[in-house]
């Protein structure tokens, strides 16, 4: 901390002889950027932090970024954009400390400077990528959406796959296992619906509908051998209130949950987890692959009572030796005692925490401005708010890091009607930093013009090996794996 004040009271004092700027008028407050990126920790592998200053009520722009090896980046003109190759030397001079940003502006001839503000560079490095749907925010028929991987440490943003790959096909549910993209789960709904399965390098198209189960495999959730990947069997409906504050609902007429094993294409289950008088979704590993959490809530008949169906966050014995259940069900955390109900939950890889979204009712939290995170310490059973990256809005799909030390989580915070990506850090001690925009380049026209919402994002170690063209063509043909029940 004393390490990072004197960084800072240097940049201070050296900043105007440093720059371009002469005589300032010093302003006492930070200036008003877009994204907001003071006081955030970052990543010493991020990608540069752009950022905007709001209105055009000024000639030039001075921006000063000094570390504490004496490396600087200086940039002047209208647009604050850092070079990367210069942006990533800064950033690795001054990893586990601060950089410091003093921004000035003229007008008129004459220079304001605002006070500087800090960044944490963290000693903790964050995946290669992350991975994403963009989707336009709102579900009435399928338009145009994609699945994109983006490079974390620069701008560069690449296609996975397409709609326009086949017409009037839905592509949802991606999943990687802990960050590793040589396991791949991609759902495909529609005419030509699939699910792809990819194991090291090999994938295949399945048709995961059986006599047994209530539809294809939904949400997806790898275990860390890679020899089991648990889905979700939902049937489900989407609704459009007629309130203001209020759009969309998906409700679950009935869900289960299962296991798959790809190497046998058998369909585990659990009479436990096929119930006729609950509803069971959202199912997730635990790290050592011996529990299987998910959401529960009790079956009310719909859409009468859909607000008054409410997950609690639960929990089955799975034994990866032989692929058996447990014989009983654990609660957690009973979200209808606190008139709440649970969805999404992710364990942190490292074993410590669970992380899930909280909203009033149902399980369709992106779309409910008062959903939050939450996170459950597995340690000792105690239970926050993460206030630290909650906004008056919808925050809500969440992922892990490989080392459990960032979390990315999608919110509606800056406009309220598109969800974003932003990023925080959690350290050794469970402190949790200021959430972080997804960087981009002119960052302000980028969003604005944007037109989708950010949604399922997962990070992935390495970039994606997958055949986009070819795939087309065989969700085309018959080409299907039928599964099996156990």
């Amino acid at each position: 901390m004393k390490k990072m004040i004197v960084i800072w009271l240097s940049s201070l004092l050296l900043a105007a002889c440093s720059s371009s700027v002469t005589d300032p008028e010093m302003v006492g407050t930070y200036p008003e950027i877009y994204p907001d990126y003071i006081g955030v920790t970052i990543p010493v592998n991020i990608a540069p932090m752009d950022f905007d200053l709001p209105g055009d009520n000024y000639d030039r722009v001075d921006v000063l970024v000094k570390g504490c090896e004496g490396k600087e980046i200086h940039v002047k003109g209208k647009d604050i954009l850092f070079p990367e190759n210069e942006w990533h030397r800064l950033l690795a001079a001054n990893e586990g400390d601060s950089i410091v940003v003093t921004v000035s502006i003229q007008q008129n001839g004459k220079w304001k400077q605002f006070r500087p503000f800090p960044m944490f560079v963290s000693p903790y490095r964050m995946d290669y990528g992350v991975v994403y749907r963009k989707i336009a925010p709102g579900y009435e028929v399928y338009s145009k959406m994609g699945i994109y991987e983006r490079d974390l440490s620069s701008f560069t943003e690449r296609p996975l796959i397409e709609n326009t790959l086949v017409p009037g096909m839905c592509l949802n549910c991606h999943s990687f296992n802990r960050t590793n993209p040589d396991f791949l789960s991609i759902h495909f709904r529609g005419s030509h619906g699939a699910t792809l399965m990819q194991v090291n390098g090999k994938n295949e198209l399945l048709n995961t509908k059986t006599d047994s189960t209530l539809s294809a495999c939904v949400y997806p959730y790898w275990h860390p051998t890679g020899k089991y990947i648990a889905y979700s069997v939902n049937n489900t409906r989407q609704g459009f209130h007629a309130v203001k504050d209020e759009r969309i609902e998906v409700l679950d007429f009935e869900s289960d949950v299962l296991v798959y094993k790809p190497d046998t294409h058998e369909l585990l289950l659990s009479p436990l987890l096929q119930k006729k008088e609950s509803f069971e979704t959202f199912p997730a590993f635990s790290p050592d692959g011996r529990t299987l959490y998910f959401c529960s809530a009790e079956s009310k008949e719909i859409p009468a009572h859909y607000k008054d169906i409410r997950y609690n966050l639960c929990k089955i014995a799975f034994d990866p030796d032989n692929g058996m259940f447990g014989e009983k069900i654990d609660t957690l955390v009973n979200a209808e005692k606190m008139k709440k109900s649970i969805s999404f939950p992710r364990p942190s890889y490292d074993g410590k925490y669970l992380m899930f979204t909280l909203s009033d009712y149902g399980n369709f939290s992106i779309w409910h401005k008062e959903a939050d995170l939450w996170i459950l310490d597995l340690r000792d059973g105690s239970l926050r708010e993460l206030k630290e990256v909650n906004s008056v809005d919808t925050e809500s799909f969440h992922n892990w890091s490989a080392n459990s030390h960032w979390f990315v989580f999608s919110s509606r915070r800056d406009d309220g009607l598109y969800t974003r990506l932003y990023f925080a850090c959690i350290d050794d001690k469970g402190r949790i930093s200021k959430p972080f925009m997804l960087p981009q380049e002119h960052p302000f026209s980028y969003y604005d013009n944007l037109i989708y919402s950010y949604n399922v994002p997962d990070f992935v170690n390495r970039p994606i090996e997958l055949e986009h063209k070819s795939l087309g063509e065989r969700l085309l043909s018959s080409e299907r794996v039928n599964v099996n029940v156990r």
